[in-house]
């Protein structure tokens, strides 16, 4: 098993990074499933066009990321209901433009050393 990491990353309007940040504040049902590390929202610097957040999600093997994609608390959590939604009140109040998903495969990783006194 390798530990794999992945990161959406998430285009947003410019200004409105932190609205979205917010929506990941609190911990949901990623953090229940079986593999998950952890959780980390990045925000990328220096950026004129738009806000980039990458949500990054580090599992112990790729198959509990692929289990997680397939689930149904995955699809609830990025919206995928039967609960139709009025297409120009979604256009107006998300802020997202488009993202794009990357997986990364840990070769190295190194750990605060440990002393002994």
């Amino acid at each position: 098993m390798s530990q794999m990491t992945a990161v959406n990353a998430i285009r947003i309007e410019r200004g409105r990074a932190q609205e979205v940040a917010d929506r990941f504040a609190k911990p949901k049902s990623v953090h229940t499933f079986e593999g998950f590390v952890r959780m980390e929202v990045w925000m990328k610097g220096n950026l004129a066009e738009h806000d980039e957040l990458h949500i990054c999600t580090t599992w112990e093997d790729q198959k509990y990321f692929d289990q997680w994609l397939t689930s149904r608390e995955n699809g609830k959590a990025h919206g995928q209901s039967s609960k139709e939604t009025d297409a120009s009140e979604k256009a107006t109040s998300n802020p997202i433009l488009g993202s794009e998903l990357s997986i990364f495969t840990t070769l190295v990783q190194h750990l605060p050393a440990t002393t002994n006194e």
